[in-house]
This record gives C-alpha cells, sequence and structure tokens, in this order.
C-alpha cells in the first residue's frame, strides 16, 4: 500500500504541473486584459500597472516567474481585486465552498445510497422504475439548469426559500444550492449502489447466508452492503470532483461568498493570478481525494489490496 501510494504522488506531481501549464497559456491566450474595463485609465497608467505585473514581458518569460512564485507558496497579487492577494481571497471563499460541497457529498451519498439500496431489494417493480427513472432525469439534467428551477419554483413562485445569500450557512440559505448540487451525485450513486447490491445478491455467499436461516435484513446488513459499497467508494474521487467544479457556476447563481464567484470573475476579467490560483486549489483538491478513494478502496477489497502491492 506504501509502494501504491507512492507511485500515485510521484504520477500526481507531473500531472499538477500539466495542469498549471495548460491552464497558464489558455488564460493568456484568451483575448482581453485585465484593464480592459478601465475604460477611463489613461494610456501611461495602463503601461505603468502592465509593467508593474510583468504583462509586457513575453508569455513564456511571465510562465517562469509564475513558476518561481507558486514554488514559494505565493500564488501573486489580484488584477482586479486591489489591496488583496489571490491568497487571501481563496482564504475568503474557501470555507464557504468546503462547506456547501462537503454538505451536498453527504446529502448525495446518503439519499443516493438509500434510493440503490431500495431499488435492488424492489428488483423490477414499481418502486424500482420510480427510482432509476428519476435517476436517468437527475443524471441528464446538470446542476446549472436545475438551480434556477430550483430558485424560480421554490424561491419566486411558493416564496419557502431565499434564492440568494449565504447568512453565515444558514440551513434556509442552504438548501437550494446544497440541492442543485446533490441531485445529479444522488442519481449517479442510486445507480451505482443499485447494480453493486444486484451483483452480490446473487453471489455464492450470500446464498449460504441465507441457507444458515439469516433473516434478508441480516443478510443485507451484515454481508451484502459491505460489498455494494466498494463501486461506491471508487466513484467518490470523481464525484467530489463533479461537486467542485459544478459550485463554480451554482454559486454565482445563488449569489455566495465561494471561491466560484472568484474564479468566474476573476475568468471574465482575465484576473491571471486569482484563476490560476484557484486551479490548482482544486486541481490539488481532486487529486487528493482521487487518491484516498483509490486507497479506500483497497481497504475494503483484499483483492485490490493485493494488487497495489
Amino acid at each position: 500500500m506504501i509502494r501504491f501510494t507512492l507511485r500515485r504522488l510521484g504520477i500526481a506531481v507531473p500531472t499538477l504541473f500539466i495542469i498549471v501549464t495548460a491552464s497558464f497559456f489558455l488564460m493568456h491566450t484568451a483575448p482581453g486584459g485585465p484593464f480592459d474595463a478601465e475604460a477611463n485609465l489613461e494610456p501611461e497608467i495602463r503601461e505603468n500597472l502592465i509593467a508593474a505585473y510583468d504583462l509586457d514581458k513575453p508569455v513564456t518569460t511571465q510562465y517562469w516567474l509564475y513558476l518561481k512564485s507558486i514554488a514559494r507558496g505565493d500564488f501573486g497579487p489580484s488584477l482586479v481585486y486591489a489591496d488583496f492577494t489571490t491568497t487571501e481571497l481563496i482564504a475568503f471563499g474557501l470555507p464557504v465552498s468546503i462547506k456547501l460541497g462537503a454538505t451536498a457529498m453527504l446529502v448525495a451519498v446518503l439519499l443516493g445510497g438509500f434510493c440503490g439500496v431500495v431499488a435492488a431489494l424492489k428488483k423490477n417493480k414499481l418502486l424500482d422504475h420510480l427510482i432509476m427513472g428519476m435517476a436517468m432525469t437527475g443524471i441528464a439534467v446538470p446542476s446549472f439548469v436545475v438551480a434556477p428551477i430550483l430558485s424560480l419554483v421554490f424561491g419566486l413562485y411558493l416564496k419557502l426559500l431565499p434564492i440568494a445569500g449565504w447568512n453565515d450557512g444558514a440551513l434556509a440559505n442552504m438548501v437550494l444550492p446544497v440541492t442543485a448540487l446533490a441531485l445529479p451525485q444522488i442519481a449517479i450513486i442510486a445507480r451505482l449502489m443499485r447494480g453493486g447490491m444486484l451483483e452480490v445478491l446473487g453471489s455464492q455467499f450470500v446464498r449460504t447466508a441465507r441457507a444458515k436461516g439469516l433473516s434478508e435484513s441480516q443478510v443485507v446488513i451484515r454481508h451484502v452492503l459491505k460489498s455494494a459499497v466498494i463501486p461506491l467508494i471508487g466513484y467518490l474521487g470523481p464525484a467530489v470532483a463533479g461537486i467542485m467544479t459544478g459550485s463554480l457556476i451554482v454559486e454565482m447563481i445563488f449569489n455566495l461568498p465561494g471561491v466560484g464567484q472568484y474564479f468566474v470573475q476573476g475568468a471574465l476579467n482575465r484576473d491571471y493570478p486569482l484563476v490560476m490560483g484557484i486551479v490548482i486549489i482544486y486541481a490539488s483538491a481532486i487529486i487528493l481525494l482521487n487518491l484516498l478513494a483509490d486507497l479506500a478502496y483497497g481497504v475494503l477489497d483484499p483483492r485490490v489490496r493485493k494488487s497495489y502491492q
């Protein structure tokens, strides 16, 4: 397991390097600049600002300077948010994004897992068809489509929940964004859990447990769930990645003070250091979470753990 972890970490470094490189050159290739929105800016002042942030240098030189900067742990100043560094802006928004994403992930795992178990136990019955039908709909409709619909129905029409604002993470303000983020993942997790349950329910050791006189609930709780959850564990890394990337747009829709709002505004305003800092944080988190999911997968399945040796 240690050897596997070291191998994965060895792959993670060049992967992160490729992501940083691709993101940097894509950002600098896009038309426009960070000071284009300043219509009344004098040409001399604009040139001084560009020189102050090394934007007058060749892009390869800027890239080398940026690599040296992040090697020191410095993401640089924000080009749009005056008097703030990229690190400070990420520190402001990251707790909101983490709370939102973690809550959505918890809801998705609990509800999706429960629906998958119920659908498997009611195979080919009406309840199974209803759950899988809703799951297919949830997979097909992305979060940025669900979010405005939820705001329209529960916020504007029914006036049950606020459609914007964070209010220090109050429950009422979290319901709609968490629901928008969790629904697609609930659908995917339900299908994965159903498939895992059906595969395990037909295995030899389950038939042996039933032959020994165990009740159906004992068979499911003691024997089936542990094996059926393994495919779900393997999916948790990509699931967290999906929620994290989806939260960037959802935070904008619900006007939440998370990293997503800074990311979108930074991309629109060509705030290169801010966008790059958020990309690095998110990419690092996704790589780490995928590694943890693989390690958990190996702990639960001895066959997988042996392949890690």
